[in-house]
């Protein structure tokens, strides 16, 4: 789950993790009121709240030193279609805004935990090309990120803070705060069950202080259960109305842009399923895993989610029988099929358990479906019938 800056650093603040002082704002007035009452001074930052970032370049971030550019920046944003790379050509709605002090800023840093999957542990990231896009630093000065990995068991030592601290070139007490800093950044990523905490830009001020200027936090869905706070932040607005759907029925479901609708149980058989297409010279339209128990009721949920993109021009059924009988997959894509108004050509391949009695029943449903026998063959036939 992802959530907005202002609730990122409002998660921050809880574990004492430096901060700008700033709230949100959903209208013009209200943004003046908070400037000129809430946080006093004479220079404030008034940034877009969207998921997503690079909002600076796209005109969501701005500096104003007076009450009236507040306002004027407040009235332009609000209601504004924000494009940035990572919201796509559509862009996205501007619907709040975060009214923040202003910062004396000397340098800009990044820092940034995940997990990494391959040796099991988080993993503290910091740069000292803060502002940019760190993929573009990976690509083009990979030896200036310095990594970090934690011991689960034992937890984020300051000896490992120190070391990130002195790679970023800090000293005296930049240094101290950069360890205090780090130390409290980690213990929020963890404590919250986050699956991403990143600060872009960390910055030093020319007080000293290193403060998140912006924070961007993603959270473990499935820990969610014990952060029931965190799940009020869900802002529902900014997610996919298909992805939102699904979700209703505990469909893992991801929207792409391509045109071959994908039904398959379990992830890493969706993922397979992906690749294939894209082999076969498809494009995949999501990623949709129904689960291990695929029956006709998620069957017929999934063919709702599919077809509501209009992207798509033809489905792709790829059933693994291991904990599920093929046969009754087969019934619930028959029993789904007959009951919705489905136009587009449909490729089923179901392997493992009674695939047999599947093919057969759907060979005897009198519906037209295109039935494979290997994943590479279900791959070329849904990209043949598209182009029929």
């Amino acid at each position: 789950m992802k959530i907005h800056e202002y609730q990122a650093k409002e998660i921050l603040r809880k574990y004492n993790v430096a901060v700008p002082e700033g709230k949100v704002a959903f209208s013009s007035d209200e943004a003046v009121n908070i400037a000129q009452n809430e946080i006093g001074g004479d220079v404030w930052v008034v940034k877009a709240q969207i998921h997503a970032g690079g909002r600076g370049k796209g005109g969501g971030v701005k500096v104003a030193k007076n009450l009236q550019e507040v306002s004027d920046y407040a009235k332009q944003m609000l209601g504004m279609t924000l494009v940035t790379h990572q919201t796509g050509p559509e862009g996205k709605v501007v619907k709040r805004l975060l009214i923040e002090q202003g910062v004396n800023i000397e340098r800009e840093l990044y820092v940034g935990i995940t997990l990494d999957r391959a040796i099991s542990k988080n993993v503290i990231m910091v740069s000292t090309e803060g502002g940019m896009e760190i993929e573009k630093v990976a690509a083009e000065a990979p030896e200036k990120i310095i990594k970090e990995s934690v011991n689960p068991e034992v937890g984020l030592q300051q000896y490992q803070a120190r070391k990130l601290a002195f790679a970023l070139g800090l000293e005296g007490t930049q240094h101290k705060n950069a360890v205090k800093f780090l130390t409290a950044l980690y213990n929020a990523y963890e404590k919250s069950d986050c699956s991403l905490a990143e600060i872009n830009p960390l910055v030093v001020t020319k007080e000293g202080n290193v403060i998140a200027l912006d924070a961007k936090m993603n959270f473990d869905d499935n820990a969610l259960f014990r952060h029931p706070d965190i799940v009020e932040y869900r802002d529902l607005d900014e997610e996919d109305p298909l992805e939102i759907e699904a979700s209703k029925y505990n469909l893992n479901y991801i929207k792409l842009d391509g045109n071959v609708g994908c039904m398959v149980n379990g992830a890493g058989l969706a993922m397979a399923t992906m690749d294939i297409i894209k082999l076969a010279g498809g494009e995949p339209a999501n990623f949709l895993d129904v689960g291990g128990g695929a029956n006709k009721t998620t069957v017929a949920n999934g063919f709702k989610i599919i077809l509501s993109d209009p992207n798509v021009k033809a489905i792709l059924i790829n059933i693994f029988g291991g904990i599920v009988r093929c046969d009754r997959v087969a019934q619930g894509v028959i029993d789904a099929a007959k009951e919705m108004d489905i136009h587009v050509p449909i490729v089923v391949r179901l392997e493992g358990t009674n695939a047999k009695e599947a093919g057969e029943l759907l060979a005897a449903s009198g519906l037209n479906f295109e039935v494979a026998a290997t994943l590479k063959d279900a791959a070329e036939k849904v990209t043949a019938v598209l182009n029929k």
